[in-house]
């Protein structure tokens, strides 16, 4: 198995170079290991993009009646439009009950309706189209209601979907298109399955358009996400990561821990020795920090030689302990070979009552300076 997955791995690696790592090719296929600001991101963009896919459907759906009313006789007509008239405003109550948010269930729903919909018409017309016996223009404009399947396949290309998300959506059409090729099928006549397989084609080409849409987001958001020197999370990803986890901390009356953290006097490192070596011990400091943090902790560069700790699920005292632990093992050595050292600002969500998580930074960082101001190399948390 692990060469069957290697292989596919250097196979993957040489269609897209450079932009995935290996622990993230998974991440291809299922949505569960994907980090929180990554599936923020991609809700957002999914959402947007059923917005503007329900946006073109509600405005062209009702526009082909002018269409039917030129070939079809007037009661199929009138039925045809009416159940336009229903998709149309199912796909603008879609607009309306679905604005852009972050979040993933809303993304899901949202893009379960906008297939959904247009699935139910499709059938729907399909059922009544049978019952009449059209010949010359009026068939060939009926037999126009066949190609939605294939505008519908070829539309889930531009979401940025997991395989699964994509087959999830892909196999209830084709299934749907299955059925009703089921119920015409004869011997004599195998279009069904020819069109059946363009499907399936459209299908896997979506798939692909898909999954190269996520691995590209994937590594511009790992990018966007770290601060180019030393590879923490940089600012403003770690004020979105803070944001959803003080939120999340909100709902369910949790704590939450944030420790901001100042390296002292740093600026002389760079007065004296020169910005590489302070850039050397900011890179060390990072890597001695990020490779000691507990499972769940985030460590983000703030500014300069300022960091934060994000520490979900932690009470005062179980991030006081985190944080002397991290002391004790010591923050890197200065050029001289003395060792660096840190003043520390804490503050915790239900402790300080904090309302918002620029609150509970604020008051960590006035912590940070008060340690400063008692003489450095320091916790303050209360």
């Amino acid at each position: 198995m692990k060469q069957i997955i290697d292989l596919l791995w250097h196979r993957l690696t040489g269609i897209m170079p450079g932009e995935l790592n290996q622990p993230e090719l998974a991440w291809l296929a299922l949505s569960r290991a994907h980090t929180p600001l990554l599936t923020r991101r991609r809700a957002l963009l999914i959402i947007n993009r059923v917005r503007l896919f329900a946006f073109l459907f509600a405005v062209l759906t009702p526009l082909w009646s002018a269409v039917d009313f030129l070939v079809f006789p007037f009661p199929l007509w009138l039925r045809l439009a009416v159940m336009r008239f229903v998709v149309s405003s199912g796909l603008l109550a879609l607009l309306a009950r679905y604005p852009p948010s972050g979040r993933l269930p809303n993304a899901y729903r949202a893009l379960a309706l906008l297939f959904f919909i247009p699935a139910m018409f499709y059938l729907s017309s399909d059922t009544l189209l049978t019952t009449y016996r059209l010949a010359g223009f009026p068939a060939a404009i009926g037999a126009g209601y066949a190609f939605l399947p294939f505008v519908l396949l070829a539309g889930l290309s531009i979401f940025p979907l997991t395989i699964a998300e994509n087959l999830t959506i892909a196999i209830p059409i084709l299934l749907a298109h299955s059925i009703t090729g089921y119920l015409h099928w004869s011997a004599s006549d195998w279009s069904f399955a020819a069109t059946l397989w363009l499907l399936i084609l459209i299908t896997g080409v979506s798939l692909l358009a898909g999954i190269s849409q996520l691995a590209f987001m994937i590594a511009l958001v790992r990018q966007a996400n770290r601060d180019p020197l030393t590879g923490v999370i940089a600012r403003k990803t770690g004020e979105e990561m803070l944001e959803l986890q003080f939120n999340i901390a909100s709902r369910g009356n949790a704590p939450l821990a944030v420790a901001f953290i100042d390296l002292d006097h740093f600026k002389s490192i760079n007065d004296t020795f020169g910005h590489d070596a302070g850039d050397q011990v900011l890179m060390t400091m990072t890597d001695i920090v990020g490779a000691n943090l507990r499972a769940g902790d985030t460590l983000a560069r703030w500014g300069g030689e300022e960091f934060l700790v994000i520490m979900p699920n932690t009470d005062l005292p179980q991030a006081e302990a985190a944080l002397a632990r991290l002391r004790g093992i010591g923050f890197g050595m200065r050029p001289d070979h003395t060792p660096i050292t840190a003043s520390i600002g804490v503050a915790e969500r239900m402790a300080d009552g904090s309302a918002e998580w620029k609150a509970l930074v604020e008051l960590a960082d006035q912590r940070m300076y008060r340690a400063k101001q008692g003489g450095r190399d320091r916790v303050v948390s209360a």
